[in-house]
């Protein structure tokens, strides 16, 4: 990852975690007036990291280093192949976590048997696959850093090392400590081990007793949720008791574009899914693992090209709105199933319980307060957020929770918030703000845009500022209740299996495609200071 995908965190964030254990700051703490915060700073634990223990029995997810994101530089002609091999590690992982989960008996009588029968096997079929890797990338005269192969090596994490608000927090003030702004998952694993292995395993020393996985069905192993792999208590946390983290807004220079342009595309009330993911998985089925609404643009699965979106009909009120905006599903785990219960990427994968519809979606495009802004080009993809921070850290964290009557003071990125009565859940999405001018996609998905300067609100070098995507997303729903270290009738996002349901793994995708000059219509209204609709 470029440096100009990052930011840098403020002071105000850093007093704020070291005045509230159970908050995770968001970069910039958002409300729906403020979106030029942006991805965190902080970094939860190395990919390689937290090393395999001897009691295995204890072990609650795997995790694997994230080999697409390193891969920033991957010819065109290979990047069909690549994805498709990338689909493959994300299987492989999928499975090895679904085989760790379904043989805790066999790891309590084996302590070898996680590294022999799991993570072992696990290393050998992603070294394959990475050769695959290489392979299509050297076949079309791309050049392929061989330090990649080091990426096969997995490891497993306890129930502790995934708490909400525990080493996460920790892994953001070692990073913001040691200064670093790039390659914070190396970093951690050169300086952040101790922290992890020694002091948080140290002070956690009860194993998964902190969150109640052990009492819950009285078995090691089990990480909460409906499912077995999470939301536990941990992850929520009653929003009434949270100190104010929201941070102030950039100054509006002379030249910002202040309008704002709002798109009316509905809810998914047609329930319009699937578990694809044609930006990273393109032609792979579920790709995703996990299930998403689509709003706009409905005919988004992995097989669809520019030519199919161009076709694909919409649900936006504005029918010259062809954009795709798709995200995670919500679930309630009452003990309900839905349509998907014995489906792939539903609950054959962990994602489980009644799905919700929002009650409101809420997209708008607003301006750049130190500059005008450039129209989108078509086609553009922009993915917010990482769905893999539980074990990636929270370098590409982009999730903001919040309730009604709150969003303008506290925002979380860790935890999701238990509201009061008559309030409900809110989801905020504020994308990527800036272009590099020449890309309307790039290998990891995330170098051809960039967040803006949280304080001044100005771009990297090099990179222009577009219409800055807002999504708000409401939910009805009863809050949870934490009994004896539990949670009852908890909600969360969909997923990939291994990242356990965590709130920090929110993110949002989104394809621009318009016809009739919506595009140069949006930057004209934001430029001009209008409010459009």
């Amino acid at each position: 990852m470029g440096r100009n995908t990052r930011k840098r965190r403020t002071p105000l964030a850093t007093k704020a975690i070291a005045a509230s254990a159970a908050l995770a700051l968001g970069g910039g703490g958002l409300i729906w007036a403020n979106f030029y915060a942006s991805a965190h700073e902080s970094n939860n634990q190395s990919w390689g990291g937290n090393q395999t223990k001897a009691a295995t029995a204890q072990a609650a997810t795997i995790s694997c280093p994230d080999v697409g994101q390193k891969l920033t530089n991957v010819p065109n002609a290979a990047r069909q192949g690549v994805a498709t091999e990338l689909a493959n590690l994300d299987k492989q992982i999928t499975e090895a976590y679904n085989r760790l989960a379904s043989t805790r008996n066999a790891q309590q009588q084996d302590a070898s048997f996680v590294q022999n029968a799991i993570v072992g096997p696990l290393k050998e079929k992603r070294s394959a696959t990475i050769d695959r890797i290489r392979i299509d990338i050297q076949r079309v005269g791309g050049s392929f850093d061989n330090a990649l192969k080091q990426l096969a090596a997995c490891t497993t994490q306890t129930a502790n090392q995934t708490n909400a608000g525990g080493q996460q927090q920790n892994g953001g003030q070692q990073q913001g400590q040691n200064g670093q702004q790039q390659n914070g998952g190396q970093q951690q694993g050169q300086n952040g081990q101790q922290q992890n292995g020694g002091q948080q395993q140290g002070q956690n020393g009860q194993q998964q007793g902190q969150n109640g996985q052990q009492g819950q069905n009285g078995q090691q192993g089990n990480i909460g949720g409906q499912a077995g792999n999470g939301p536990v208590a941990a992850d929520f946390v009653d929003i009434t008791k949270v100190a104010p983290n929201v941070q102030g807004k950039p100054r509006k220079t002379g030249n910002a574009s202040t309008g704002t342009f709002t798109t009316r595309c509905g809810v998914n009330a047609n329930k319009n899914f699937n578990t694809d993911n044609v930006i990273v998985a393109p032609g792979v089925t579920n790709g995703a693992h996990h299930l998403h609404d689509y709003v706009g643009n409905q005919k988004i699965n992995a097989f669809a090209s520019n030519n199919t979106f161009l076709q694909g009909g919409t649900s936006c009120q504005n029918r010259s709105d062809l954009s795709s905006y798709y995200w995670p599903v919500v679930r309630i785990q009452d003990g309900t199933q839905d349509f998907d219960q014995n489906k792939d990427g539903g609950g054959k994968e962990g994602n489980v319980g009644r799905i919700l519809t929002p009650a409101q979606a809420q997209i708008k495009y607003v301006g750049s307060p130190a500059s005008k802004v450039v129209a989108m080009p078509q086609f553009l993809r922009i993915i917010t957020g990482d769905a893999k921070t539980t074990t990636n850290g929270l370098a590409n964290a982009n999730a903001h929770w919040s309730c009604t009557g709150f969003e303008n003071k506290v925002q979380l990125t860790q935890q999701y918030p238990i509201c009061p009565q008559g309030s409900k859940v809110v989801r905020t999405f504020a994308f990527q703000s800036c272009w590099d001018g020449q890309n309307t996609d790039s290998a990891n998905h995330r170098t051809h845009v960039a967040f803006a300067d949280p304080a001044s609100g100005v771009c990297p070098n090099g990179f222009k500022a577009i219409p800055q995507l807002t999504m708000r997303l409401v939910y009805n729903i009863s809050p949870p209740a934490i009994q004896n270290g539990q949670v009852k009738n908890a909600y969360a996002v969909d997923g990939f299996p291994e990242q356990l349901h965590k709130a920090a793994t929110d993110h949002d995708d989104f394809i621009s495609v318009t016809k009739n000059g919506l595009a140069n219509k949006i930057a004209n209204c934001l430029n001009s200071g209008q409010n459009c609709a």
